[in-house]
């Protein structure tokens, strides 16, 4: 009886040992497929670097210009170079705009990054003179889209149907006092594309709806983050490194949610003044620090690779200094 029970012992100590074995293989399987890193590895599950200058600002303007791809690339391969997971890409959504989309989702995958799609209907705020777009207009046009062109994605990349919707459509809720309306437009925009990507048989989270933070104080309570699956997105530009910190925080406490930065950055001259290379290195050294220590944060997206204020590289392609500190960050297990 003693043997038996020894032998009972070390048949359910080879279980756990296996059980905990295959739960970190399954989590390894599900960060591939879903974009979410297990907890052995860094705690940013989503670690990108934005294009928006060149991928929606120049989008109609080099919509033909081949030779404009020797740019993509080189922006491409700059942060492939980081340890980042994805580029955020910012062209519009429009048919228009396709063409030189698909040109820069092709070359991201061939520097294995996962795309976070950061466009939006040119008619929501009026971009590129396209007609303004209702709640239902856009809702209608963003499940057409997926569902039309289903070779843009794969599994891992993000979407985003309205980054910072409270710049376009029926305005700023803080404005026109449409609290309630913004929100069922996000969860009902959020449960549309969930499905549509369900339908294509695709792990494309669409639940990163980022927003400006006091817009995220306004509407992300406890029920709204519950039914966009628990994610709160936030684009915050920030003087001092302890307050992104500190409003971190309590966008964590008051929502219930985990937070991914959809944009930060410095300097912004309005904000932060003038930086040199120095002072932008330190100033970014210090956020990153206390974000990842920060269990509420899973996910930062840097504004912007090139072309403003906030750039990583200059126009030449020269990496300033903020580059190895935000690569020691995007690479540190």
């Amino acid at each position: 009886m003693k043997k038996q029970l020894q032998n009972y012992k070390v048949f359910l100590g080879l279980g756990f040992v296996f059980f905990i074995i295959s739960f970190f293989i399954a989590g390894a399987h599900l960060s591939k497929q879903s974009g979410i890193i297990s907890p052995n590895v860094n705690p940013w599950a989503f670690r990108s670097i934005d294009t928006m200058k060149y991928s929606r600002d120049l989008a109609r303007e080099k919509l033909g210009d081949t030779t404009f791809d020797q740019d993509i690339r080189k922006q491409i391969e700059e942060i492939s170079s980081t340890g980042a997971t994805h580029v955020a890409i910012a062209t519009p959504y429009d048919e228009e705009f396709y063409p030189i989309l698909k040109r820069w989702v092709d070359i991201a995958r061939e520097y294995q990054l996962n795309v976070w799609f950061r466009g939006n209907f040119s008619g929501w705020e009026g971009w590129f003179e396209y007609k303004k777009l209702t709640r239902d207009e856009h809702i209608a046009k963003t499940e057409s889209f997926i569902t039309n062109h289903k070779e843009l994605f794969i599994d891992g990349d993000v979407f985003t149907a309205c980054p910072e919707c409270e710049n376009g459509g029926p305005g700023d809720p803080r404005a026109t006092g449409d609290t309630k309306g913004h929100r069922k437009f996000l969860i009902d925009e959020y449960s549309v594309t969930k499905k549509a990507f369900s339908k294509l048989r695709l792990s494309v989270p669409s639940n990163f709806v980022s927003m400006n933070f006091d817009v995220a104080k306004l509407i992300m309570d406890k029920s709204t983050t519950s039914s966009l699956d628990g994610i709160v997105t936030i684009d915050h530009y920030v003087k001092s490194p302890k307050v992104m910190k500190s409003d971190i925080d309590y966008i964590a406490q008051k929502s219930r949610g985990k937070i991914v930065i959809g944009e930060f950055g410095a300097p912004i001259p309005d904000i932060n003044g003038e930086m040199d290379e120095k002072e932008q290195n330190l100033w970014l050294d210090e956020v990153l620090g206390l974000l990842y220590s920060d269990p509420n944060v899973i996910g930062i997206n840097y504004w912007v690779s090139r072309g403003g204020s906030t750039q990583l590289w200059d126009e030449s392609g020269k990496e300033r200094q903020a580059v190895k500190t935000l690569r020691s960050y995007l690479t540190r297990p």
